[in-house]
């Protein structure tokens, strides 16, 4: 079958839906001709080929506010996604988001008669904090945002969103169902097992009772309310430090809330961590936290199961989805520094507890295995492409 991805957001770009449409591509990669259409990284037009893959990048401008961003400008861009259909020729469209290349694929595709999936990953909230209206206007803008990826997934053959929550979330702003809830997955055999001691030595952080986050600093992380958190559990757990690893724009607020709460020592940032390493970050911790209020899933939080951490979510969007209370660690309300701080230290003060927890965070990521995710995605593509042309397709692909 020849597949051809739309990514908004692709490698090099640090995010979950970048990762996730790395994974995909690259698992249909090995049974199916793969091409991925996203943004370069300057305002030239090329196509490449990685590890198979072969990747038609777009010219793009920097998005202002959110470094290392970058979007396709609309004007033209139905063409040129039409021109790239017409030399591919796919059997099916995936696109991975509403927004400007996903947009334009859609457009192009069912002019050509060709079907489209297309997969969700996005939440006006996540934007909400960079827009510079507040109150009324920004809800207005917030329902309007729902109105618009509503209008644009509507018009797609099927769509699916990374978990129930997701998915109902679509239907409930307009998306006609069912949309289907398929995990974005991860690679179980990366994060089995990793030696943290290295990491540790590179990065300076010392062998104590760690809480860690993985992924953007940025604000609709809510990370000020793990560093909030820290100066209780620390009363209690002598020694307990917070490990950040990634790199965003909230840093710099975040080292001087640390240093305003007097636990500048004990808040470790790590900065860009290569992909390679973050298995080793995820064992250098002992619990796994996430404070953030607009996840459709969070890879992150699933990495952390598959490495068998406890995890302490807020109780928000789909956490609870990953998160079971009292079993593979607990929810706490959003924003609640004072409960994060209680949950956490049952876990640090408690180690054959989060241990037992850990396994149980295993077991149940073992469910989120990107060899299902992609068996997964291979089935809506035979249902949407039309029976002969599935046909001569799967007979190629055997």
């Amino acid at each position: 079958m020849r597949v051809l991805i739309g990514a908004d957001t692709y490698a090099p770009d640090v995010n979950g839906a970048s990762y996730f449409a790395q994974q995909l591509a690259g698992g249909l990669g090995s049974r199916h001709e793969v091409h991925v259409v996203t943004a370069a990284r300057s305002t030239r037009r090329h196509t490449v080929r990685r590890n198979g893959i072969v990747e038609h990048r777009l010219g793009s401008l920097p998005v202002v506010r959110r470094r290392g961003f970058r979007f396709c400008p609309p004007i033209g861009l139905v063409a040129v996604a039409g021109r790239i259909l017409d030399r591919v020729r796919p059997d099916v469209v995936h696109v991975q988001s509403h927004l400007f290349v996903g947009r334009a694929l859609l457009a192009a595709a069912r002019e050509r008669g060709l079907p489209v999936v297309a997969t969700n990953h996005f939440m006006p909230e996540n934007l909400a904090p960079y827009l510079p209206v507040r109150g009324v206007l920004r809800d207005r803008l917030q329902r309007w945002a729902w109105a618009d990826a509503a209008r644009v997934f509507s018009r797609a053959a099927v769509v699916t969103a990374p978990t129930p929550y997701a998915a109902e979330l679509l239907e409930s702003v307009g998306v006609p169902g069912p949309v289907h809830a398929i995990s974005c997955g991860t690679d179980l055999s990366r994060f089995r097992s990793a030696a943290a001691a290295d990491f540790r030595a590179r990065y300076g952080v010392p062998h104590r009772p760690t809480v860690a986050f993985v992924g953007r600093l940025d604000r609709e992380k809510n990370l000020d309310v793990l560093v909030r958190a820290l100066p209780a559990v620390r009363r209690r757990i002598p020694g307990a430090q917070l490990l950040l690893v990634g790199t965003g724009d909230q840093q710099h607020r975040l080292e001087s809330l640390a240093g305003r709460l007097d636990v500048t020592g004990a808040v470790f940032f790590t900065g860009f961590v290569d992909d390679a390493d973050l298995p080793a970050a995820y064992a250098t911790a002992d619990v796994f936290a996430n404070a953030g209020t607009a996840e459709l899933q969070s890879l992150a939080t699933l990495e952390a199961m598959a490495s068998g951490l406890p995890v302490v979510g807020a109780d928000s969007s789909a956490l609870p989805h990953l998160v079971r209370d009292a079993h593979n660690g607990y929810l706490f309300p959003p924003g609640d520094a004072t409960t994060l701080a209680d949950r956490l230290v049952t876990l640090l003060a408690d180690p054959a507890r989060a241990r037992l927890m850990g396994r149980r965070s295993r077991a149940l990521a073992e469910r989120h295995d990107v060899a299902g995710t992609v068996a997964a995605f291979e089935t809506v593509y035979r249902e949407v492409v039309p029976g002969r042309a599935a046909a001569a397709a799967m007979g190629k692909a055997g």
